[in-house]
């Protein structure tokens, strides 16, 4: 059973090459007008990314395997530990857990003798400068 007869075909194929043919979407030129400060501001911005170091933070390292296990790891963490953030890093061949932001060694230090209690391989990360 043909869905479309030959007329019809042929009617529909003209149809689409006459639209088709009407499409101009890449003739356009597209002329932006934006404020000056707009350049200033995004200047200023990048000038202030550069002076942020975003690894001047001690890290706690909780576990260090397979994804799963991972996982599972750092829901528990979360579950136990609430007001500590955590998140899962890769790096080949596996999956770390890592915990807190901790501005100076003695918080980290302290909080790493709390995880301790519960998670046995665990470790002081220092920042990389």
């Amino acid at each position: 059973m043909r869905i479309l007869t030959p007329s019809s075909r042929v009617f529909f194929t003209l149809t689409m090459f006459t639209l088709a043919y009407n499409i101009n979407a890449q003739d356009q030129n597209l002329t932006v007008n934006q404020d000056p400060k707009f350049e200033q501001l995004l200047n200023d911005k990048r000038k202030i990314n550069t002076s942020i170091n975003t690894n001047e933070t001690y890290k706690i390292q909780i576990f260090s395997g397979k994804s799963e296990e991972a996982k599972k790891t750092l829901a528990d963490f979360k579950r136990e530990f609430s007001d500590i953030d955590g998140t899962i890093i890769f790096n080949t061949p596996n999956y770390k857990v890592m915990v807190g932001n901790f501005k100076t060694r003695i918080e980290a230090e302290r909080n790493l003798i709390e995880i301790k209690k519960r998670y046995k391989s665990v470790f002081l990360l220092k920042p990389s400068k």
